[in-house]
C-alpha cells in the first residue's frame, strides 16, 4: 500500500502574535502615564483657540502657575496617609488654622514673624499627633477621626478670630510669597516645585516611601513582614498635618492675614488633585508629579471656563465631577495595576 503526497498543497504559518501586538504592549503603558499631560495639553489648546486675547498670554500662565502653590502644597500632604491607606479631612482645617496663628499673633499680639510661625507649626504639630492617636490607639476610622478634629480645629479658628479676618501681616512674608517674582511667577510656586521634587524623590526612592505603599496595600502583609504599621500609619497623618501647615503660611502671606472660612474651599479640589494624580505619571500609586499634572489641569480648566463667561458655581460641578472620575479611574488604575503585577 502507497501513500502519496500532493506536492501543490502549502500550509501558511501566520505571523508571529508578538510582531501584531509590539505596539499595544510598549504604547498602552505610555498612553496611561501620560494620558493627563495630554488631556492638560489638549485644555490649554482648546481655551486658547477660544479666548486668544486673554487665555495664552504670558500673563495668565504666570498667574496660574503662582496662584496655586496653595493647593499644591496641600495636596501634596494629603497623598502621603493616603497612600498609607489613611484619609485625613482636616488638612484644610489644619492649614486655616496656621494661617490665622501666624496673623493673631503677629498683627494683634505684636509678635515678630518667625517666632508665630514656629508656633503655627507646632500648633498643627498637635493637630497631626491628636489625629494618630484617634486612628492608630483608639482604632477610629481615618475618614470618621479626621472628619471630626477637622471640625473641631475649625471651630478654634473662629474662636481665636472673632469670626472675622485678620489682615496687615508682616510684609516679609508677603514679599516671600507673592511680592518677589522668579521669571515673572511668584515664589510660592518655587516653593510647592520644590516640594513636588522632594515627595518624589522621598516615595520613589528611599524605604519611608516604600513603606508607606506596603502598608498602604496590605497591613497585615506588612505586619507580618515586620514594618512597625501603626507607626507609619500615624506618622503618615503627622506629616500630613505638617505640610498643611507650610501651606498656611504661604497661604497667610499670599492673602497678607487670614481669613477663618476661605480655606474650606481648597477642600474639594485638593482630593480630586491627589485622586488624579493617581492615574497619570505613576499610573495606580498616588504620586508627586502627577499630582502636580493633576492641579494645574483642573485649574486650567477652571480659569478656562471662567473666561468664557460661565457661572461661578459651574468651578464647584468641574470640581465635585472631576473627584468622582478620579476616584473611578484611579481604582480601575490600580486593579489594573495588581491584575498585571499578578501574571
Amino acid at each position: 500500500m502507497s501513500v502519496t503526497l500532493d506536492k501543490t498543497t502549502t500550509t501558511k504559518m501566520p505571523a508571529p502574535a508578538a510582531d501584531s501586538t509590539r505596539p499595544r504592549v510598549v504604547l498602552g503603558p505610555l498612553v496611561e502615564k501620560y494620558a493627563l499631560v495630554l488631556a492638560l495639553v489638549a485644555v490649554v489648546l482648546v481655551f486658547s483657540a477660544l479666548r486668544p486675547e486673554i487665555y495664552p498670554t504670558a500673563n495668565n500662565v504666570q498667574n496660574i502657575l503662582g496662584s496655586q502653590a496653595v493647593l499644591l502644597i496641600l495636596a501634596l500632604g494629603l497623598i502621603v496617609p493616603l497612600t498609607a491607606g489613611e484619609f485625613d479631612l482636616s488638612a484644610v482645617s489644619t492649614m486655616s488654622l496656621a494661617a490665622m496663628t501666624i496673623a493673631v499673633l503677629n498683627v494683634q499680639q505684636g509678635w515678630s514673624l518667625l517666632p508665630a510661625i514656629a508656633v503655627a507649626v507646632l500648633v498643627a504639630l498637635v493637630v497631626g499627633v491628636v489625629n494618630a492617636v484617634l486612628v492608630v490607639r483608639l482604632h477610629i476610622d481615618s475618614f470618621i477621626a479626621t472628619l471630626g478634629s477637622g471640625t473641631v480645629v475649625l471651630g478654634v479658628v473662629q474662636w481665636i478670630s472673632d469670626s472675622t479676618s485678620v489682615t496687615g501681616i508682616d510684609a516679609g512674608l508677603v514679599d516671600a510669597t507673592i511680592g518677589t517674582r522668579l521669571f515673572g511667577v511668584s515664589l510660592q510656586f518655587y516653593y510647592a516645585l520644590a516640594l513636588v521634587v522632594l515627595t518624589a524623590v522621598i516615595f520613589q526612592y528611599t524605604p519611608i516611601g516604600r513603606r508607606l505603599l506596603f502598608v498602604g496595600r496590605g497591613p497585615q502583609v506588612a505586619r507580618l513582614s515586620g514594618l512597625h504599621v501603626d507607626r507609619i500609619r500615624g506618622g503618615a497623618l503627622v506629616t500630613s498635618a505638617l505640610v498643611a501647615a507650610l501651606a498656611g503660611i504661604v497661604y497667610a502671606g499670599m492673602l497678607g492675614g487670614a481669613d477663618p472660612s476661605s480655606g474650606q474651599s481648597f477642600m474639594l479640589p485638593a482630593f480630586a488633585a491627589a485622586f488624579l494624580g493617581a492615574t497619570a505619571i505613576v499610573p495606580g500609586r498616588f504620586n508627586a508629579f502627577g499630582t502636580l499634572v493633576a492641579v494645574y489641569f483642573l485649574v486650567a480648566g477652571v480659569v478656562g471656563l471662567q473666561m468664557l463667561g460661565v457661572a461661578s458655581f459651574v468651578q464647584q460641578l468641574f470640581y465635585g465631577g472631576a473627584l468622582v472620575v478620579a476616584v473611578a479611574l484611579s481604582g480601575a488604575v490600580r486593579r489594573r495595576t495588581a491584575s498585571r503585577s499578578a501574571r
